[in-house]
């Protein structure tokens, strides 16, 4: 692999993690105060845009199998950037139109400039070790994008709002910072064979592959099993720990843990192979997530810890399965549509997770803020993910032979 390839490739990752944090996290919250929009609009406005965004993720793939990875993702930015500047500066008149129009602009642009991303990675590397090493280096600038995004707007403004519309004024620049690089150093790759497929075909043709289908499996129980915590983390601190001011801290500590876990993962995946090195990180992070289950009241150091082994968990659920499905994507020669696939289950984890622990906890008794059924938030934060942790493990090892991949 060339000098610089992988840096090169990874830091476009960057902007693109830096865009996703406000997208799902301050939006509701941002245009719930400035603009004063009805929570029921807004709600039916935000849901309706993230379906379209899980459901088109797909057609982006099979696109992306159809088009030079290069010139699909130069075309995706300009309407990202575009359509991000405009989400966060709503004007003061037609706010819920605005709200929709800008919001599926965003979508559309983001997630065609991933999956075409995550294509061109496939293309660039020559085995699995040098697309293990890439995706690594993409997952790994996108957590230095997510804590970017977590910490400017408090930086850029007194008030939270202010600052998080000054935020979207700092992606184009990133976005030309670590696009210009890479358009320049990296070819396009080796090529991929294309076919005249219709959609439904290629989907049906990549979802036939077993072990894809397996990875699939493990994946979505996996990524429950780490939406439930991200789902409940500032409940979990605030009432449970007793110490909402600590979550920035603490968020901190998870995701520097999994920026740093990044090389040693690869290393790992490299001398035992990645399902196992897979493996190890579910192993790690049902300690973590038991550890979690006897936190209580003032466990602030206690928790930091556990924040620390689940953020060097995190490290391998972001760098090695997209790598295994980089190499199965390879194997089948559409990449794209694999990726379509991988990002829309992905996104279907989060709802999944928000439908199934918000839902469960009102049932049990939970209200925010309050010490009443603290047990049941417990429940849901640490040993229902501890649950879903165990079965993806279990899935991983009995299908470890068919997952471990290397081309």
């Amino acid at each position: 692999m060339p000098k610089g390839m992988v840096p090169a490739y990874g830091a476009l990752g960057l902007p693109l993690a830096f865009a996703a944090l406000p997208l799902y996290v301050h939006v509701p919250r941002y245009y719930a105060e400035t603009t004063h929009l009805g929570l029921a609009l807004l709600g039916a406005i935000l849901l309706g845009a993230r379906l379209f965004d899980a459901f088109v993720d797909p057609w982006l793939g099979w696109l992306a199998d159809r088009l030079p990875h290069r010139r699909m993702l130069a075309m995706a930015l300009l309407p990202f950037a575009i359509g991000f500047v405009a989400l966060l500066n709503p004007p003061s008149s037609f706010v819920s139109l605005w709200l929709l129009a800008s919001l599926t602009l965003t979508y559309l642009g983001f997630s065609a400039a991933s999956v075409a991303y995550q294509a061109w990675g496939v293309s660039l590397g020559g085995d699995s070790a040098e697309r293990t090493a890439l995706t690594a280096a993409r997952e790994g600038f996108g957590l230095v994008g997510v804590l970017l995004a977590a910490t400017l707007p408090s930086v850029l403004a007194s008030s939270l709002s202010q600052g998080t519309q000054r935020l979207s004024w700092v992606l184009p620049p990133l976005l030309l910072i670590a696009a210009v690089p890479a358009f320049a150093k990296l070819g396009p790759g080796s090529s991929l064979p294309h076919s005249n497929e219709p959609l439904g075909q290629s989907l049906s043709r990549a979802l036939r592959d077993t072990a894809f289908r397996r990875l699939l499996g493990v994946f979505i129980a996996n990524g429950i099993a780490a939406a439930l915590p991200a789902t409940l983390f500032l409940f979990f601190v605030a009432d449970v720990l007793g110490a909402a001011s600590a979550s920035g801290p603490l968020l901190a500590v998870y995701f520097v843990a999994g920026a740093a876990s990044m090389p040693l993962w690869v290393r790992l995946a490299a001398r035992f192979g990645r399902v196992r090195a897979w493996g190890l990180a579910m192993v790690l992070a049902m300690f973590a997530f038991a550890g979690a289950g006897l936190a209580g009241s003032g466990d602030i150091a206690g928790f930091a810890l556990i924040c620390l082994a689940s953020g060097l968990a995190l490290g391998a659920d972001l760098a090695l399965p997209a790598a295994i499905a980089a190499d199965l994507g390879e194997r089948q020669g559409q990449a794209g549509i694999c990726f379509g696939v991988w990002n829309f289950v992905a996104k279907l984890n989060l709802a999944l997770a928000a439908g199934l622990a918000l839902p469960l906890l009102d049932r049990l008794g939970y209200r925010p803020g309050s010490a009443h059924n603290l047990s049941a938030l417990t429940f849901a934060y640490a040993l229902l993910p501890l649950g879903f942790k165990f079965v993806a493990a279990t899935l991983l090892w009995r299908w470890r032979d068919s997952l471990e991949i290397h081309r």
